[in-house]
C-alpha cells in the first residue's frame, strides 16, 4: 500500500461526495429571475477551469519543486479537504432553493444570513477554498497552490459580481449585513 493511502482516499471521497450533494440539491432551485451574462461567467470560470487542472494535475508532476510530504502533512490536507466538505454543504443547505451556479436572482429571493453565513458571507466558497488547499497539500507539488491561487481569484471575481446583484436587491439589509459580515475568512477578510 503507498505511503498515505487513507489520507488521500478520504480527500477523493470528500470530492465524491461534494458533486454527487451538488448533483442531487442542483435539481430543486427556484426559477431564475436575473442571470449574469456569458461573459461574466467567463471570466471567473476560466480561471476556476485553469486552477482546478492545475491542482489536480499537479499529483503527476515529480520534480525537485515539490513540496515535503509526511503524515502529518497527509492528515492535514485531508482534514481540510473534510472540513471544507462540511462547511460547504451546510452552507448548500442552508441556501436552499435559493442556490444557483452561476450569478442569478430567484424568484422571491431571500438573504440567507443564518448558519455558516453568520461566519462569511460566502461559505461556499470558503469551504471549497479549503477542500482545494487541502487537496494541492496532498499533491505536494508547488504548481497546485498555484492552482489554488487561481481558484482563489475565480471566487473572488464571482463572489464581486453576486454582491452588486445582491446590493441592488437588498441595498440596506445587504449593506449591513456587509458590514457584520467577513467575504471569505471569519474575521479577517
Amino acid at each position: 500500500m503507498p505511503p498515505y493511502f487513507t489520507p488521500s482516499l478520504i480527500i477523493r471521497a470528500c470530492w465524491i461526495i461534494f458533486v454527487a450533494v451538488w448533483i442531487i440539491a442542483a435539481v430543486s432551485t427556484k426559477r431564475a429571475v436575473y442571470r449574469e451574462s456569458r461573459a461574466q461567467r467567463l471570466t471567473y470560470s476560466l480561471f476556476l477551469f485553469v486552477g482546478c487542472y492545475l491542482v489536480f494535475a499537479s499529483r503527476r508532476w515529480g520534480s525537485p519543486f515539490g513540496l515535503p510530504s509526511n503524515a502529518f502533512v497527509a492528515w492535514t490536507a485531508a482534514g481540510l479537504c473534510c472540513g471544507g466538505l462540511v462547511f460547504s454543504i451546510w452552507a448548500r443547505l442552508t441556501l436552499g432553493r435559493n442556490w444557483s451556479g452561476t450569478v442569478t436572482l430567484k424568484e422571491e429571493h431571500e438573504l440567507v444570513e443564518r448558519g455558516p453565513y453568520r461566519f462569511v458571507r460566502h461559505p461556499i466558497y470558503t469551504g471549497l477554498l479549503a477542500m482545494i488547499i487541502g487537496t494541492a497539500l496532498a499533491a505536494g507539488h508547488i504548481v497546485g497552490f498555484l492552482g489554488v491561487a487561481l481558484a482563489f481569484l475565480s471566487f473572488w471575481i464571482k463572489l464581486g459580481y453576486e454582491e452588486k446583484v445582491l446590493l441592488n436587491q437588498f441595498p440596506d439589509q445587504y449593506a449591513a449585513y456587509q458590514n457584520r459580515v467577513k467575504r471569505l475568512i471569519p474575521f479577517v477578510l
